[in-house]
């Protein structure tokens, strides 16, 4: 995706226009995110995915080869750049509607075909802004491949049994956690409901986050104090650092620490990509 970003101190109510204070263009998309952050911590990062044949297309592939992303299984499309317009508020709150445009012509072969030609794949991450029999495709042929599956179900959608079957970890926020389980994550006995027998983590924004074990132990690991400026991409930089994280052999426990540090630092800092931390600050919060 690429992001264009209104900052404003009030949010306009239905009908109503009001001055904002400042407009970015950057790159974003969960997806592209979470690959980012990734590569900032070290990873190896293949990408597969799909861009319009447009100018948002041409850079954000132009950024992708800049940080050293593999992107073999990047193709291109006639159909426009997926965008995303973000509203953030004078509490850093944000806003987003996204529109998928080339993210939804990924076709499921190709990305079976990605999958079974990364050599030393260890973890598959997706998420929602990409069809459903996408992500269960490259999930299954992963879990063939012996890898570990984590799904971010952003935005939300009803998730299939099928998909749920494959994905090793869930990382849903407060709201999706919400629309998944048809219940506020306001307790451990309603933690402990939740996808019994797999491993799950529920963010909770400036709270950190909550660490569901397979075998129904709840951890609940805390946020630093920080001044948020903006949370967009906030998620995502929890999700691709706990990512490379397992990848590297961490705990589950360190790994999700590690991801609630970098997310945190994220956040003082206006955008997505734009706000996340470089490879030396990262190295210093392990």
């Amino acid at each position: 995706m690429i992001d264009l970003t209104a900052y404003a101190k009030n949010i306009p109510l239905p009908g109503q226009t009001l001055e904002g204070e400042l407009f970015t263009t950057g790159f974003g998309g969960k997806g592209a995110n979470q690959a980012v952050i990734a590569a900032h911590c070290g990873a190896d990062v293949h990408f597969i995915g799909k861009l319009g044949r447009d100018l948002f297309g041409d850079s954000i592939a132009e950024n992708f080869k800049k940080l050293g992303m593999n992107s073999d299984f990047v193709d291109r499309s006639d159909t426009p750049n997926g965008v995303a317009h973000i509203w953030v508020d004078g509490n850093g709150e944000n806003r987003i509607v996204i529109i998928p445009g080339a993210n939804y012509e990924i076709d499921p072969a190709r990305a079976i075909q990605g999958i079974n030609s990364i050599q030393d794949l260890t973890v598959v991450v997706a998420q929602c802004e990409i069809k459903q029999e996408v992500t269960l495709a490259a999930f299954s042929a992963a879990k063939k491949r012996g890898c570990t599956t984590i799904l971010n179900p952003a935005p939300f959608q009803p998730l299939s049994a099928q998909l749920l079957e494959v994905t090793d970890w869930i990382i849903p926020n407060e709201t999706e956690f919400l629309e998944l389980h048809g219940k506020a994550p306001s307790s451990d006995e309603i933690l402990k409901e939740f996808r019994p027998g797999k491993n799950s983590i529920v963010t909770l924004g400036s709270e950190g986050a909550a660490l569901i074990k397979a075998d129904g132990t709840i951890t609940r690991i805390a946020a630093p104090k920080v001044s948020a400026v903006d949370t967009t991409g906030a998620g995502d930089a929890f999700v691709g650092t706990f990512a490379f994280a397992l990848a590297s052999g961490k705990s589950a426990i360190d790994a999700v620490n590690l991801g609630i540090k970098v997310a945190s630092m994220s956040v003082t800092r206006k955008g997505a990509q734009s706000s996340y931390p470089t490879q030396i600050e990262i190295s210093t919060l392990s």
